[in-house]
Formats: C-alpha cells, structure tokens, sequence
C-alpha cells in the first residue's frame, strides 16, 4: 500500500483536531477525503506529509514511518496544500526550476517541460505566476507537486474557488495523475470526491464516519 494511518490523533489544546482515525490507500488508488470545513482533513494531511508531527499514532508512506524518517518521506509525496504557495513575481518555468532546486531533480529542464505538459500549462507556460487566472495557478501548484516524480500526491482542496469550468479541466488532470500516482484528495464537496475518486473516506469532528 502507499498510504497508511493508524490510530492517528492530534490535539490543539483541548480540542481533538484528529481522534484516533485509521484508513489506508492502496497504490494506484486515488481515494477522496471527505468532510464539511475544519473535520480534520488538512490536520491528517499535514501530519501525512511530515509538516506536523502527531500526538498518537502512526502515518506511514511507501513503508516509510513519516515521523520517524520525515525527509525520506517527503521524497516520496508530492503535496498541494489548501493555500497553494506560489512566488507570483516569477515566470513560470522560473519557479517550478526553483522548486525543482529544492528536490535536487536531476536533468530538471526535461522534468520542468514534461510536468508543463503534464498539467496541461503549455499554452501559458511564458506567463509569470501571477498573470494567471486561479485555475492555472492551481497547474502551476500540480506541476510544482509533481517535479521531483513523486510516487504519492497529496492534494487539499484543489479545486476550492475555480470555476464551473476550471473544475472541470482540474478534475481531468487529477483523474489522468492517477493513473501514474497514488492519490489523496481532500474536498468538503460530495460531487468532487464522486467525480475524480475510486473511493471516498468520510471524516467527521475529528473522526471517520
């Protein structure tokens, strides 16, 4: 499998953000999160990635224990959060060349120009980030994801605040993602989950329905 959670639990305080969840991904799925807003999902998702360390339990990718080995899980994951971070000053090959700097990606002009295609950004890809609408922002924040051929993408809320139209274009580029990669999409929208995923994982106040 390339997801599993088991028995994960987080506490802000005294509130439960996540309460002792367990549930798993198979490689190859791509599998729906599903919650209304503040259920939990970013929470898991964050603690999936490594940029949120757990109370209790165990989030464990591609056989790696992320708390354990948070660095060598990341190499694994790729992962467009709620708030995608884009550099808007900067030209589009321009950032994903920096993002693919972090990764250390080897022959990255190659990789930069298949991710483009990947996306379906090509016919933007001359634009600074910032010239572009929200749904091409979003590409721009997949192909970011993706540079480094991640085995895993972890994608919060990706379609939050597009458009009729662009949700339609995004929900064909995450269906055709997943038949390369593993995926985890988070959405508050039962129509979103039905229309991209194998399967759907409910969360609830913290806890699996």
């Amino acid at each position: 499998m390339s997801i599993e959670v088991n028995n994960l639990s987080k506490n802000y305080g005294e509130q439960k953000a996540v309460d002792a969840i367990s549930f798993r991904v198979d490689k190859g799925e791509i599998v729906g999160f599903l919650g209304p807003n503040g259920a939990g999902k970013s929470t898991t998702m964050k603690i999936i990635t490594g940029f949120l360390s757990q109370d209790k339990g165990d989030a464990v990718v591609c056989g790696i224990n992320v708390k354990e080995k948070p660095l060598e899980t990341k190499s694994k994951i790729g992962y467009l959060p709620e708030a995608n971070p884009l550099y808007y000053d900067m030209y589009i090959r321009e950032y994903l060349d920096f993002i693919a700097d972090v990764h250390r990606v080897g022959n990255k002009k190659q990789r930069i120009e298949e991710v483009i295609t990947m996306v379906g950004l090509t016919v933007e890809s001359r634009k600074k980030v910032g010239q572009l609408s929200k749904g091409y922002k979003q590409r721009v924040g997949l192909a970011a994801a993706l540079i480094h051929d991640p085995e895993v993408l972890i994608l919060d809320e990706p379609t939050t605040g597009l458009d009729p139209n662009q949700i339609i274009e995004i929900r064909e580029v995450i269906r055709n993602l997943g038949r390369q990669k593993t995926v985890l999409f988070s959405s508050h929208i039962l129509q979103e989950v039905e229309a991209v995923c194998d399967r759907v994982v409910i969360i609830n106040k913290g806890r699996l329905v």
